[in-house]
């Protein structure tokens, strides 16, 4: 692969490399897999387009394709997320790296960067790699190995894409894996509830908290929120998860009606105009609305800024609106992603788990080349006990395991009663 790249500033590459080694230090189960990798070099010879938050965490993933034999490109995911220290200390080390923060104008272009180094498998968090890559460069998915996407958003869009017979290379679903929907989406996203405490330092105690959806972010969110002594209500379209919001204990309201009790309001939803133009005239003075889903849609953004009679930065990622009744909302992040472009995204721990399952994947796609349909497949239940299992050893913890006897009757349909 020729070495090629645009980031903002490679004199920034030894402070990288200082935030990279912090990450990597707790990672040690993706390190697990980085050390079999260097001995088997699965990946030998293949190439790896990546369109993905560029944190910390995800060098420790390219540096482990990398020594399983890959060759890997990476664009960011998001236009705020990149972090330019990481960045700069990616393309020091080789990679063919193309994002920056605040790359809005340029997002799609560097997603052009990538695809054209030809890369066999695309590794995708949004799914606008592979979208793009069906849209303009079908051949390359022909010739490819398959793609793989890590987040609720991305994989809604793919599997509309399989239900209308559009996919021309077949996507593993990354984040439908259990171990990353129960940690990564609860425990990281819900830990994103402090992206709010970093952009304003507001006290949670005491706030009303409006959660939209319920989904294993939502409930992460929900759960952080509460932690802190807010009392939380939960919007839902799901009767189900409406029923189950209930039954753990928190308030259900439709978004029409929390909106006016609310101090705060959390989406992640994976939909658009969650909160919208109706919702802020209902606002009271001080809201503050920060969004953790994929796409800068779920709050209504344009309609805010049309609505609004004023505009300003007061802080660092927090914008404020003033309506004409004179209220005052607080968008964090420009409504991107509030946990990413504050916090700097999930924190290590959680990530292990998640790109854990990410290299594991393109292994999978590797071995595998030639022999899967153009469909969405689920993460294989192996790779996911595989990670939780080397988790729990590098956390010293030890677990029971069946007799010959109990796995004899739990394989059985013959004793009753």
């Amino acid at each position: 692969m020729v070495k090629d790249y645009r980031v903002k500033n490679l004199d920034l590459a030894s402070q990288g490399k200082e935030s990279i080694y912090l990450a990597e230090m707790r990672m040690p189960t993706l390190l697990r897999i980085r050390k079999r990798f260097e001995e088997e070099k699965p990946l030998d010879d293949v190439r790896i387009g990546a369109c993905l938050h560029v944190t910390r965490e995800t060098a420790v993933l390219l540096r482990t394709l990398r020594a399983g034999g890959a060759s890997v490109a990476l664009c960011g995911s998001n236009p705020l997320s990149t972090q330019d220290d990481v960045a700069a200390a990616l393309v020091e080390e080789g990679f063919n790296v193309y994002a920056w923060r605040g790359n809005d104008d340029e997002y799609y272009a560097c997603i052009q960067s990538v695809l054209q180094l030809n890369p066999a498998i695309l590794i995708d968090d949004g799914a606008d790699l592979i979208v793009t890559a069906h849209r303009e460069w079908e051949n390359l998915l022909k010739k490819g190995f398959g793609a793989q996407e890590e987040t609720t958003t991305g994989v809604t869009r793919l599997r509309i894409m399989d239900k209308e017979d559009a996919l021309k290379t077949p996507v593993i679903a990354v984040n439908d894996a259990k171990i990353k929907m129960m940690f990564d989406n609860r425990y990281g996203t819900g830990q994103g509830v402090v992206s709010v405490i970093k952009a304003m330092n507001v006290l949670f105690a005491g706030k009303v908290v409006v959660v939209a959806g319920y989904g294993w972010c939502s409930k992460g969110l929900a759960m952080r929120a509460r932690g802190l002594g807010a009392e939380v209500i939960v919007t839902e379209v799901d009767p189900f998860k409406a029923l189950e919001a209930v039954m753990d204990g928190y308030r259900v309201l439709p978004m029409s009606q929390a909106i006016e009790e609310a101090d705060m309001i959390f989406t992640s939803t994976g939909c658009r105009d969650v909160v919208a133009a109706e919702h802020f005239r209902k606002m009271k003075d001080g809201t503050i609305l920060a969004n953790l889903g994929h796409f800068n849609v779920e709050v209504a953004v344009d309609a805010l800024e049309q609505m609004a009679e004023k505009k300003r930065r007061v802080r660092e990622d927090v914008d404020e609106y003033t309506l004409p009744n004179g209220n005052r909302l607080y968008l964090i992040a420009e409504g991107r992603l509030a946990n990413l472009v504050t916090l700097g995204g999930h924190p290590s721990e959680i990530m292990d788990l998640s790109f854990s399952v990410q290299a594991l994947t393109a292994e999978y796609l590797t071995k595998n080349h030639g022999t899967l349909e153009n469909k969405v497949y689920e993460v294989s239940e192996a790779i996911s006990q595989d990670v939780a299992r080397v988790k729990l050893e590098t956390m010293n913890i030890q677990i029971d395991s069946l007799t010959r006897q109990q796995l004899n009757y739990v394989r059985s349909f013959k004793v009753g009663t």
